[in-house]
């Protein structure tokens, strides 16, 4: 299938997603998927109309259709739609109001206690899950569920945002969902129809000469990264904010101050039964 015969232009697409022409091949695959992906754009502004139980199902089933290690399957999500426990994520979140306003959050988590149930069943130890690689397993998993049930979101066109501030108080947002030991919430994300001030333009990335790498890594040019820099503090602009890119991962990496309590995850995971040795 060509771009003429699915009214695509490839030009639009990459361009919207580097914010600048790029040198780059570009194909659309006939089920569209490509295009899809390339038109992701994050959504904090929805309609309050409800989402149907069986567009949920569909959801969760998409999500359980990513690939897993192993077929472990070590991750759950939690359905958030009761209004009050909405607010109360929101408020442990980063006071983030788009969650409660959200028809649905999900709560993607690691989760291990169904590992460690199943061996306890049998008379088993679970040492295996006290290591960093069973930690990573289960987080990967959570986070590619995540990606799947955002894509088929989309596809039937809503809009959806990833909250990493779920991880700001890990142990208060446990406690709200009922989450066991041997598990932690990796990520939410909001999902609903988004309202008409919600429909906000694709957000450039960087340039594919910063973060791909041919056979060996190299560093990236200052030049690309300034020019991207350049870029997206147009693209803040456009939207009514300030500053650009470079200076967002220096104030990142600059101190443990951004990471908004983050910084504790390590010892909430130790006392959450997954110590990451």
């Amino acid at each position: 299938m060509s771009l003429t015969d699915t009214g695509i232009h490839s030009d639009t697409l990459v361009s919207d997603r580097y914010g600048a022409r790029q040198p780059i091949g570009f194909r659309v695959d006939p089920a569209g998927v490509v295009p899809l992906l390339l038109a992701h754009r994050s959504v904090r502004a929805f309609d309050p109309t409800p989402i149907a139980d069986e567009v949920i199902d569909t959801l969760i089933a998409s999500a359980q259709s990513a690939s897993t290690s192993s077929n472990l399957q070590s991750w759950s999500v939690i359905v958030v739609r009761d209004p009050a426990r909405k607010a109360e994520a929101a408020a442990l979140a980063g006071e983030q109001q788009f969650i409660a306003d959200a028809p649905v959050f999900l709560v993607f988590v690691a989760d291990w206690a169904r590992g460690v149930d199943i061996a306890r069943r049998r008379g088993e130890a679970s040492v295996g899950i006290e290591y960093l690689d069973s930690t990573l397993v289960a987080t990967i998993d959570a986070a590619l569920a995540a990606q799947n049930a955002v894509v088929a979101a989309e596809s039937l066109g809503l809009g959806a945002v990833y909250v990493g501030a779920v991880r700001n108080n890990p142990e208060q947002l446990s406690e709200l969902l009922g989450l066991p030991d041997a598990t932690y919430p990796v990520v939410g994300v909001a999902i609903g129809r988004p309202a008409e001030s919600g429909r906000a333009r694709v957000k450039p990335r960087l340039p594919q000469s910063v973060v791909r790498h041919d056979e060996r890594y190299r560093a990236a040019a200052a030049e690309d990264l300034e020019g991207y820099d350049r870029v997206l503090r147009s693209f803040n602009e456009s939207h009514g904010r300030s500053g650009g890119w470079l200076e967002s991962v220096i104030a990142r990496v600059r101190s443990r101050s951004a990471l908004h309590g983050r910084d504790a995850l390590r010892s909430v995971l130790d006392k959450r039964g997954l110590p990451s040795a």
